[in-house]
């Protein structure tokens, strides 16, 4: 080829012939809070009339890193090719920078990921999941939360989500300290020490069995009990919880370990019959991978959008299909309508489908969001309708302003009563 030919050649042009002439014309995050966690959106248009895809690229705490990765770095090598080619599209976001994996980085790809699976689906008529190889179940059933101050308080919210029809409920209780997890706090716990609103690791040891061994003897038996660490044992102390858990059949322990610790887990998870769960702080596919072929995990439970979106989760479920682990992606209120429909259309297609965090969106993101997925007796379905079904109504969406996430502010609160910061 000449050298005036191969200048002739835009830098990002199609490797290949397309099948199709139709091209991506623009390429745009939207941002919007309507529950105040900032959300994350990429759409991704093409030159075709009304044609376009939606994606969840949300890293709440940090989404204007996020937006800037999409917006000024990721677009450019998008515009004019064709969006068929999904694979070479994200691999080439994830090789372009040189150094690659990340949470700001990968929250970027899948939204562009995300987005182009919603094209494929609406060019073929059909929802996403049907893409994937189709159903091989009717509907998936989800966790809910239930926290309160007490005991009683928390189980008395349990009773109520049963009473709604949930069987799957993750439980926490409040723990000493301005930084406990997934329950109201408990301030002032610890007047004489140096930081009086510490938490204590073994506080929280004391207390925690406790709570199961109550909600056992006050919940109806068919309700499967969950529970979330939340990063923050050392690997000794974690396998002294897990063995203390065992009499209450919980369905998981979630995130027992810190990830710089997960080389321990499978030292624990071979030494109690409580089933682990971790991977919510996976940046990358490689990470994930590793805690399934370690033997480290019963349950993956990566947030997709931080391992790069639906192409290396849908790898990810195959592997753990192959290798007897189920899938439990993370799913709170800080996954897109559009994240949550990615995991549910996982869920129906996958084998390994194991349980889904639920979350109950207000009636602002539903406004917002047309199409968003609602959870009925517990169980989720997928849209039918082309791609996600999902919608974003941009005018809705810029009634709801984001601003930077609080979680800086709690996380340097989280500290021991002695003053030391304690893993978030």
């Amino acid at each position: 080829m000449s050298a005036e030919l191969t200048e002739s050649v835009p830098t990002f042009a199609d490797p290949w012939p397309a099948r199709e002439k139709i091209t991506i014309s623009g390429v745009r995050t939207i941002v919007t809070a309507p529950e105040g966690i900032p959300l994350v959106v990429v759409r991704i248009d093409t030159d075709t009339d009304g044609l376009y895809g939606l994606g969840c690229a949300t890293f709440t705490q940090r989404w204007k890193a996020v937006r800037t990765m999409v917006d000024d770095h990721l677009a450019r090598l998008l515009i004019g090719r064709y969006p068929g080619d999904i694979g070479d599209l994200v691999r080439l976001c994830g090789f372009a920078g040189y150094w690659r994996n990340g949470p700001v980085i990968n929250n970027a790809i899948s939204g562009i990921d995300q987005a182009l699976w919603d094209i494929a689906g609406k060019r073929a008529g059909l929802p996403v999941h049907e893409l994937l190889g189709g159903k091989v179940r009717a509907a998936v059933d989800t966790y809910i939360h239930a926290a309160g101050t007490t005991i009683e308080e928390t189980l008395e919210r349990a009773q109520s989500f049963v009473d709604q029809g949930w069987r799957y409920i993750r439980l926490q209780q409040a723990t000493p300290g301005s930084g406990g997890y997934g329950a109201p706090r408990l301030r002032g716990e610890y007047p004489d020490a140096p930081y009086p609103d510490g938490w204590s690791a073994r506080d929280y040891l004391r207390r925690t069995p406790r709570l199961f061994e109550q909600a056992r003897s006050t919940l109806p038996e068919h309700v499967e009990l969950l529970h979330d660490v939340h990063s923050r044992l050392t690997p000794k102390d974690a396998l002294w919880l897990a063995r203390a858990l065992e009499p209450y059949r919980l369905f998981f322990l979630e995130d027992i370990l810190p990830p710089e610790h997960w080389d321990r887990l499978p030292e624990i998870r071979s030494a109690t019959s409580t089933p682990i769960a971790v991977g919510e702080l996976t940046t990358s596919m490689t990470e994930a991978i590793q805690l399934i072929r370690n033997g480290g995990v019963d349950l993956i439970r990566s947030h997709i959008s931080d391992i790069g979106g639906l192409t290396p989760a849908r790898k990810l479920a195959a592997l753990a299909e192959l290798s007897g682990v189920r899938t439990a992606w993370h799913g709170p209120g800080d996954t897109s309508p559009i994240g949550a429909a990615a995991n549910v259309a996982l869920d129906i297609n996958s084998v390994a489908f194991g349980i889904q965090e639920g979350h109950l969106y207000n009636d602002a993101t539903h406004e917002v969001f047309p199409g968003t997925l609602r959870i009925e007796d517990g169980w989720l379905r997928p849209n039918e309708t082309p791609g996600w079904g999902i919608d974003i109504d941009e005018q809705a969406a810029a009634r709801f302003a984001p601003g930077l996430s609080g979680h800086d502010a709690w996380a340097a609160g989280v500290r021991r009563p002695d003053g030391a910061l304690v893993e978030p």
